[in-house]
Order: structure tokens, then sequence, then C-alpha cells
């Protein structure tokens, strides 16, 4: 009974997070900008040459390992807690993953999430996001954050939380080689703002 009540929720949630998202696509959003739902709250922010590069540059090294239909940028995909559509800048998905009903990526198909950080935003990516990514149990979530010069990787999910939480600074490598994304991505030429 309890697990048809909670269908139910995410069924009703899913479909209020379908309507906003139709709301958004009516409006006119200024080129350039990033739109997304937290937590039930819409946030737009512009995408920096520097967000952008930084992008370009993880993309480019996960095409090493994962095949171009299995990287994805700024597509909504729904995840787990309340009214949590996010467009992640960088997904990584596992070879076979599939689409949901409404045609969109599956969360549980996720084996990387990345994240550039907003001035704006930024609190989203280390608070609510971080929270939804621990809960989808995505196995590495990597932010990268341009003002600092530093990522911060976090793995091992469990229990709505991340266990290991490491600091990178800029221009030192991340070795991903002990997790599912098996290789090590340079930070050597990611901007700083």
């Amino acid at each position: 009974m309890t697990i048809e009540l909670t269908d139910r929720t995410e069924m009703a949630e899913s479909g209020e997070l379908d309507d906003m998202f139709e709301r958004l696509d009516q409006m006119h959003i200024p080129e350039g900008y990033k739109v997304e739902i937290v937590e039930g709250t819409i946030y737009m922010a512009p995408q920096r040459g520097t967000h952008w590069e930084t992008i370009a540059d993880i993309y480019e090294q996960l095409r090493a390992r994962y095949p171009r239909k299995c990287v994805l940028s700024d597509v909504r995909i729904d995840f787990p807690g309340h009214l949590n559509g996010f467009a992640s800048d960088v997904v990584a998905l596992a070879e076979g993953a599939t689409k949901n009903d409404r045609n969109q990526p599956r969360y549980q198909d996720i084996e990387f999430v990345a994240e550039v950080i907003s001035q704006s935003t930024g609190k989203n990516d280390y608070g609510p996001k971080k929270t939804a990514y621990a809960l989808a149990e995505v196995p590495v979530y990597l932010i990268a954050d341009p003002y600092l010069g530093r990522c911060r990787v976090f793995t091992d999910p469990q229990d709505g939380d991340y266990k290991v939480d490491l600091t990178v600074t800029y221009g030192m490598p991340i070795d991903l080689t002990h997790t599912v994304v098996g290789l090590t991505l340079s930070t050597e030429e990611f901007p700083r703002d």
C-alpha cells in the first residue's frame, strides 16, 4: 500500500514538473541562459564562456570511455526529491541506458554528473542537487569551481549522502579509475573566473 501511494506521489510530481517545464517553454528565455527546477523553484543562470569551456573539456575527456550518445549536457532529467528537474552540465550514462515513459533519460542509468559552479546557483550544487544525486545513487558527482580553482569529487553514495569527498586543485588529475567511470580526468586546462 505504501508503494502505491509513493507511485501516485511520484506520478503527480512528474506531471507537475511537466506542467512547469511546459510553461517555461512558452516563456521567452534569453539565449545563453540555463533553466532548471530545483525543489520546485525555477532557477535561471547565464552560461559564461568559462562555464562552457569547462563543460566542453569534461565532455571531451569522457568521450574516451563513453559513446557520444551516452554523454549529455543540459538535458532535462528528473531526480528523486520534491520537484527536481535538472539540466546537469555533464552527464555520462551507462551503456544500454533507456528512456522513461516521457522519452527522457533515466537517473537510474547515470554513472557520472558534473556541475560547474555559477555564483547565483552554486548553493544548489552543494545542497539540494548533491542530495538528489546521492539519493539517485549517482556513483560519481564532480563539482568544478572556477572561482576557487578546484574540484570536489563525491563518490560512494549511501543513504542519501556521499561517503567520500575529495578536493582537487585545478592542475591536478582527478583519478576516477577506481570508480565505474574508469579514467583519470585532467584539470590542466580548466579555466578560472
